[in-house]
């Protein structure tokens, strides 16, 4: 355990906006009969259920937690299945989730609203012969304690709840876990743990390292989403964890943000991992750690939308119900014989490919080739350029970028991990913040992008012309402050580089440095004569995550110099999957 203290600040009462219809403290059982509908808007139930409202759970501490059971009525022993985030339990019905629904385009009416939010909905659930737990996690509404966010802590509190539900008369001994985003995020970690009644995760998008995925994404502190996480998610009567102060206390990776990875290598148990090339938030962590967990029985699918849409997804929730009934029921569904990994390659042009299935990603046939940066012609190129040259934008200009091209004389597909080797100079300044994406343009050199959601109305345009990069799609993005460029020989590997983050190492005057730049991985496809454009910037590309969230101002002065060719050939590395 971290000998770094964890700083905290007090918590406020769940807002009006976050409570929900069943939100009051009322415990006691009681039956829903089919038909019941918790509000106009939601679905019905479709069978008899249970409601164990508001039951005490003690934590191995002495911390006394809260939750919702939902189970069919019957005799039968059944398995169940749980989310993990500090959502209030009740907030499905609540109208910031409603106004999550309508942001993305979702009917409320495909839910019950008696899921928690980003989670399993106990009208399916229940339906199949399967128990749901929404618990209201340490510190969150009535529960007691402070609350923490994204640690090994979540990982042991839901250790001792899936214990405590195995333990059960109804139950049957077999609990998994499921849901999106934070829901994910707190499946790496319990998994870790290994609670012995623990039978199957499925982890579908969710960062797996704190610092890396959320408040310093290549070392530049930014903390948008954190704050509004920390802001508008975590209310009780006690404290909370101020990860923003964390940041400013803690700069460099330490034993509090080792914390908040989860131990990979302990995680073993059969994972179905949900990711998605588009989310800039979840998508580097979730593939980091399905490469990472140690499971033999371990599947990928890489969808090309948004996750809310795909959770929700009626094809894909029975996808899922195999699954889990394979694990928590023993059924002998052939659920083995699912391809390890299905992934998806856009077109951005309507065309995209999905559920391609493959042994491995990147697929054996990809091949990382480079392609080398032509300063001079303003090219990407399979040779390195014979004479070096330099491509030089003050950082205060329009535009403060530099762009390379390339055309495709024939049909090509980028599947699996990008990244950029480049080298670089600051003039009149002795750092960087450098941001690089990968854009697709049409044959007559005009951007490609993707809605990944149903919702595609005018906001949704004007929100999506800058930011709020979860709504559409527009290529594979990378980020590094160059003094904190230094490597981590343990974790990089040849295609996906991963610094340390434990130093910093500032420029001097006229030095070039070698910096190699993780983008996220990507799935796209390319026609003859279609383009490809590398950009290397001093701002923000796409901007941020969701809308409303404040952007992160890079810290750059000066100007940057990108140099090519002889004796500094930098290039970008991309995955080409061979005809």
């Amino acid at each position: 355990m971290s000998t770094e203290q964890k700083i905290f600040t007090p918590s406020y009462p769940l807002p009006a906006g976050r409570t929900g219809l069943l939100t009051g403290f009322e415990p006691g059982t009681r039956t829903l009969e089919a038909g019941y509908r918790v509000a106009p808007p939601f679905r019905p139930l479709p069978v008899d259920v249970i409601f164990e409202k508001d039951v005490a759970v003690p934590l191995r501490d002495g911390v006394t937690i809260y939750v919702d059971v939902f189970r069919p009525i019957g005799s039968a022993k059944v398995p169940v299945i749980m989310g993990w985030s500090p959502y209030g339990k009740a907030q499905g019905t609540s109208m910031s989730v409603m106004g999550v629904f309508g942001l993305v385009g979702l009917a409320n009416s495909v839910v019950s609203g008696l899921e928690k939010f980003e989670g399993p909905d106990p009208a399916y659930w229940c339906a199949q012969g399967y128990a749901v737990c929404n618990p209201d996690i340490r510190g969150v509404v009535d529960s007691e304690g402070d609350s923490v966010l994204w640690d090994r802590q979540d990982g042991r509190d839901a250790y001792d709840l899936i214990e405590w539900l195995a333990e059960q008369e109804w139950c049957s001994g077999k609990v998994g876990m499921t849901g999106t985003s934070y829901l994910a995020v707190s499946q790496w970690f319990t998994a870790a743990e290994q609670p012995p009644h623990l039978a199957a995760i499925n982890p579908w998008e969710g960062v797996s390292d704190v610092y890396r995925d959320l408040v310093m994404r290549g070392g530049m502190p930014d903390t948008g989403f954190a704050r509004q996480l920390q802001e508008g998610s975590f209310f009780g009567k006690n404290r909370k964890e101020d990860i923003l102060a964390e940041v400013e206390e803690h700069p460099l990776f330490d034993g509090l943000w080792a914390e908040k990875v989860p131990a990979f290598d302990r995680i073993t148990v059969p994972a179905y991992v949900v990711a998605s090339y588009s989310n800039t938030l979840h998508t580097a962590g979730t593939f980091r750690a399905w490469r990472r967990i140690a499971s033999d029985e371990k599947w990928l699918r890489i969808h090309n939308g948004q996750e809310w849409p795909d959770y929700y997804d009626e094809g894909n929730v029975e996808d899922l119900r195999r699954f889990f009934d394979h694990y928590l029921k023993g059924v002998d569904n052939c659920w083995e014989t699912t391809p390890r990994v299905r992934y998806s390659v856009l077109d951005l042009r309507g065309g995209d490919r999905i559920s391609v299935p493959d042994d491995e990603f990147p697929p054996a046939e990809t091949v990382s080739t480079k392609f080398y940066l032509d300063g001079r012609g303003r090219r990407l190129v399979t040779d390195a350029p014979a004479e070096s040259s330099a491509v030089t934008y003050d950082v205060d200009t329009n535009p403060n970028a530099a762009s390379f091209l390339m055309r495709f004389d024939r049909d090509t597909e980028l599947v699996g991990y990008p990244k950029a080797h480049l080298f670089v100079e600051a003039r009149d300044a002795d750092d960087m913040d450098l941001f690089v994406l990968i854009q697709k343009l049409d044959a007559f050199g005009t951007p490609l992008q993707q809605f990944t959601v149903p919702n595609q109305s005018a906001m949704a345009h004007d929100l999506t012309d800058h930011g709020a990069t979860i709504l559409k799609y527009k290529g594979s993005d990378g980020r590094l402050r160059i003094s904190a460029r230094h490597l981590d020989e343990a974790l990089t590997t040849e295609d996906v580089p991963a610094h340390s983050f434990d130093r910093v190492e500032k420029l001097t005057p006229g030095e070039v440095v070698e910096v190699d730049i993780d983008l996220l991985p990507l799935g796209l496809a390319f026609g003859a004569g279609e383009q490809l454009r590398f950009i290397v910037s001093a701002r923000n590309l796409l901007g941020t995550l969701m809308p409303g969230i404040d952007e992160y101002a890079p810290e750059n002065r000066g100007a940057h110099v990108i140099h090519t060719g002889e004796g500094r050939a930098s290039y970008l590395q991309l995955p080409v999957r061979a005809a």
